[in-house]
């Protein structure tokens, strides 16, 4: 049993100690340390971020000051009815009203006080667009690019982006604001310009002696905006430190058990402790316990880095804490590609958006139509599974390939050689030749596909109903006609890209109440004790409404727990900063 603080070594004390370095827990680390609190991060492996530095950064946050400020019309209650309408009776309904109600104003102070900055993206609807409650684009906000000098050393310690979202041999793309143009740079002269901005960059910051371009983009910008304000007020940021056990006095958790480098010490924690150590993820036990069907040995590809063990359920198992009931589906899927690499594992590439552009399909190994392609990459995989698929196809015409790209495989005017060559891009002059390459049943796909270019070239899809919501068609090209997300794949060759099932990261974690403290088995919060992010349960009971609603929660219950661990009326707040540091941040943006 640990020592009282006062006798303890000073320099072993701190007011809240937070375990993981994603936007969790920088979101609490940051709020506490605004209010001039002594804090701590944890972080277990070598690199700062965890699978919040690989994402896409966006949050969903309805009723932003973004959001009023576009003239957007929306409340909590149309946000309620919305998930309502799509989670029934597995919406919680205590920490969902906890969430509405606080989301805007932890945004809000949190781009007050510390450097984090957002932009709505006013074309990003609610996945499930047509359900009541749903917003056509004033919920999920994007991160705006950050200059990485602003982190100084850490610069080093940040965790890289997938690489498969690096182009040009190490620039960052924004996905809202880069990819568009990059899409479109062999069709269109400005886009052309925006490219070659991104290479002229990437080239004079790798001159410098950079391993890539400094300028940060989503996740990995929401990372440094964090990490740089926590820098600034002088916050203790240990790597490679791994939490054994937590210290518990009278029934409250007062401090953790901390390994690093082989030695091991006791950090005590005045006001509690955050668990931000993310989800299960790159556990192959728990995946297996968890994911159906990763139990009957069908290949996963998980995109959380090495470190998401499921370490909170250990931690807590000794407090008579366990997860509640299992949620409609376990983790957040993404169908995701594997790209060859000389001398090196595959790289994963998730499909988060390609798969609704027109004169693309998907196929299951029986060589059918399974899905509404254009759905939601978490309900795209949801078909594959509920079918028993292991792996799908993902087809393209050569119209469609070279106009939007496919994967991995970028559009015109980037060359096909190397993935053919490599066999991540298969390819056939006609379908039959094409079905025998992967392995379909040649009358099969070829009867898909012939019924499926009958109807896309009217704009209908009877079969899945594709492009017949606002968010099918905001998926698609809206420069086609007569239906943005459906064209025919008619002109030859014709070529595949194979996916698997993969996860984005789990919903499964540690019940938690309105303000993020863990309840133990009979709902009574643990004293000391806060989870945010993918360490508490999922607000969203297996569904996934909308981009950005894994960090938006994050960013809120990190918020939450914080203040509710010091009171927020017993800290002076610091002075509000109300700008970037020049000249390193980048504050221009087209989406603000």
């Amino acid at each position: 049993m640990a020592m009282p603080a006062e006798t303890q070594d000073p320099q072993v004390v701190f007011d809240l100690v937070v375990v993981g370095s994603g936007a969790a827990g920088l979101a609490a680390a940051a709020t506490a340390a605004v209010q001039g609190a002594r804090v701590c991060v944890l972080e277990k492996t070598e690199a700062l971020g965890g699978t919040s530095a690989l994402s896409g950064g966006e949050i969903w946050i309805p009723c932003s000051r973004q959001a009023r400020e576009a003239g957007v019309e929306d409340s909590a209650s149309q946000a309620e009815t919305y998930l309502r309408s799509l989670l029934g009776e597995r919406l919680d309904i205590t920490r969902t009203r906890a969430f509405l109600q606080a989301a805007p104003e932890a945004l809000a102070w949190l781009e007050r006080h510390t450097h984090l900055r957002y932009a709505l993206m006013p074309r990003s609807t609610d996945y499930h667009s047509e359900k009541p409650g749903a917003c056509h684009g004033g919920r999920s906000l994007a991160v705006l690019p950050f200059d990485g000098r602003a982190l100084g050393q850490d610069f080093n310690r940040l965790r890289w982006p997938l690489r498969n979202a690096l182009v040009f041999g190490g620039t960052s793309v924004c996905t809202r604001l880069d990819l568009p143009h990059l899409q479109a740079a062999g069709r269109r002269l400005a886009s052309a310009w925006h490219a070659a901005g991104l290479i002229a960059r990437g080239w004079a910051d790798r001159a410098t002696g950079n391993p890539r371009g400094l300028r940060l983009t989503n996740g990995n910008a929401l990372v440094a905006r964090l990490l740089t304000s926590l820098r600034e007020r002088g916050v203790e940021i240990r790597t490679h430190a791994e939490v054994r056990s937590l210290i518990v006095e009278d029934g409250r958790v007062c401090g953790v058990e901390v390994a690093t480098g082989g030695a091991s010490s006791s950090l005590l924690a005045r006001r509690g402790v955050v668990l931000a150590t993310g989800g299960f993820s790159a556990s192959a036990r728990e995946r297996s316990r968890h994911y159906s069907h990763s139990e009957r040995g069908a290949a996963h590809q998980s995109l959380p880095p090495p470190g998401n063990d499921g370490d909170a359920f250990a931690l807590v198992q000794p407090l008579g804490v366990d997860a509640p009931v299992r949620p409609r589906q376990p983790a957040a899927w993404a169908p995701v590609s594997l790209v060859p690499r000389a001398d090196e594992a595959p790289a994963p590439f998730p499909h988060f958006s390609d798969r609704g552009r027109p004169g693309i399909v998907a196929v299951g190994p029986d060589g059918q139509r399974f899905v509404n392609e254009s759905t939601s990459y978490h309900d795209f995989v949801t078909g594959m599974l509920d079918r028993g698929f292991d792996h799908a196809w993902l087809l393209a015409d050569h119209r469609a390939l070279r106009r939007y790209g496919l994967g991995a495989v970028r559009p015109f005017p980037s060359p096909l050689a190397r993935h053919l060559t490599s066999g991540y891009l298969q390819r056939g002059r006609d379908w039959a030749e094409l079905s025998r390459s992967l392995g379909l049943p040649t009358e099969c796909l070829q009867h898909s596909i012939e019924r499926f270019n009958e109807h896309a070239a009217r704009g209908s899809d009877p079969d899945f109903h594709r492009g017949e919501s606002l968010f099918d068609q905001r998926c698609g090209d809206a420069d086609h006609r007569p239906n943005p997300a459906l064209a025919p794949l008619q002109k030859a060759p014709f070529y595949a890209v194979k996916v698997l099932p993969g996860d984005i990261g789990t919903f499964i974690g540690l019940p938690t109440d309105g303000t993020a403290r863990v309840l133990n088995t009979a709902g009574t919060p643990v004293p000391g004790l806060y989870a945010a992010g993918n360490a508490a349960q999922s607000l969203f009971g297996g569904h996934y409404p909308s981009a950005g609603i894994t960090l938006g929660p994050a960013l809120t219950f990190g918020w939450l727990a914080a203040r509710h661990a010091l009171g927020t009326d017993e800290l002076v707040t610091s002075p509000v900063r109300t700008q970037d540091p020049q000249p390193h941040a980048d504050t221009a943006h087209p989406l603000a």
